[in-house]
């Protein structure tokens, strides 16, 4: 299995990125997607997650600013940050899971997910 992100990047406050992260090698019908991100001296937090179904997610830090978007393949997916702040600033992982059909991928902690980039920084300057 392999996930690959892209997209990072250094923008000023107020700008805008989007992040693109591929899975390939899953086999289930449902794969619950979702990017993680860690600040310098942070814990790592959930951003967003989203269901095969296009079901989302996400934490109130980004709630009206962060859009998570699936394409039709559904291992492919996007996170379009718009009105970036400086606290945005991070390290940014997709990560997947296999899931049930009839389980949500909000029910999902970050331990439940099984595979994950290697990441993508994500620089906000003020």
């Amino acid at each position: 299995v392999h996930v690959v992100e892209s997209g990072g990047g250094s923008v000023q406050a107020g700008g805008s990125l989007r992040l693109s992260c591929e899975v390939s090698g899953l086999t289930y019908r449902s794969i619950c997607m979702g990017w993680f991100r860690r600040a310098p001296g942070q814990e790592r937090e959930g951003v967003a997650r989203i269901d095969s179904d296009g079901t989302t997610t996400y934490a109130d830090s980004v709630k009206g600013r962060f859009i998570i978007s699936r394409a039709n393949a559904k291992t492919t997916v996007y996170l379009q940050m718009n009105s970036l702040k400086p606290e945005d600033t991070a390290m940014y992982t997709c990560a997947a899971e296999e899931i049930d059909d009839w389980e949500r991928c909000a029910d999902y902690g970050e331990a439940d997910f099984g595979y994950w980039g290697q990441g993508t920084q994500v620089t906000v300057s003020s």
